[in-house]
């Protein structure tokens, strides 16, 4: 008889996406707050997608954890209509920008001697194509952006750099799309898919890439 075949492994999209649905769980008043933190570093620490599934077993309702780990996510909505944030402007100071607000169809950050935090995980687009201008001089920009959403970005860096941890990305069809357009001097920016992790998170991750490496040695 031919041996069973080895367990799937997990991707960093599927542990997000994992942590995603665990922190909505929680919301919902299915876990606790301690519960949590656990699963949220058992998320990160986990090697295999059923390690994943059996994380989000108990707390997902229908197939909805199917959909979750391994399919594109869900995408941002879209509301057409007046209103949302249209200027970002971080002079000698710090901006961030999370949780729940509604995006303008045009964005500008600007940072100057100072950086933002721009969190698009939670927000709400007002237009299917959303354009984001993020100029840095000397300062700059952390953007976050879920899994599912089409991100566009063109960048120019001038006696600095722009880092970019998109992946495939995986967009949802027909879903909206955010247009980045970076220009950095003497500064930078970084644009990455998934929440920005806690630190609990960051150092479950790293150790759980630490054991991966030891056993492709």
């Amino acid at each position: 008889m031919a041996d069973d075949p080895p367990a799937l492994r997990a991707s960093d999209a599927d542990r997000e996406q994992a942590a995603e649905l665990l922190r909505r769980a929680a919301g919902e008043g299915r876990l606790t707050v301690d519960e949590l933190d656990e699963r949220l570093a058992a998320a990160f620490a986990a090697r295999t997608r059923a390690e994943l599934e059996a994380l989000v077993a108990d707390v997902v309702v229908g197939d909805a954890r199917g959909a979750a780990l391994g399919a594109p996510a869900a995408t941002l909505p879209v509301v057409p209509g007046e209103g949302g944030t249209r200027w970002l402007i971080s002079i000698m100071s710090g901006h961030d920008r999370r949780g729940h607000w509604r995006v303008g169809p045009k964005v500008l950050n600007f940072n100057f001697w100072g950086g933002s935090e721009i969190d698009f995980n939670d927000a709400v687009l007002s237009a299917q194509d959303t354009e984001v201008r993020i100029v840095s001089i000397m300062g700059g920009s952390d953007v976050y952006v879920p899994e599912g959403l089409d991100v566009q970005v063109s960048e120019l860096s001038l006696l600095g750099g722009n880092d970019l941890h998109l992946g495939a990305g995986r967009p949802a069809p027909g879903g909206p799309t955010i247009h980045l357009k970076m220009l950095s001097l003497l500064g930078g920016s970084t644009v990455r898919r998934g929440r920005k992790l806690t630190r609990q998170e960051r150092r479950a991750l790293k150790e759980q890439r630490r054991a991966e490496r030891r056993l492709d040695r």
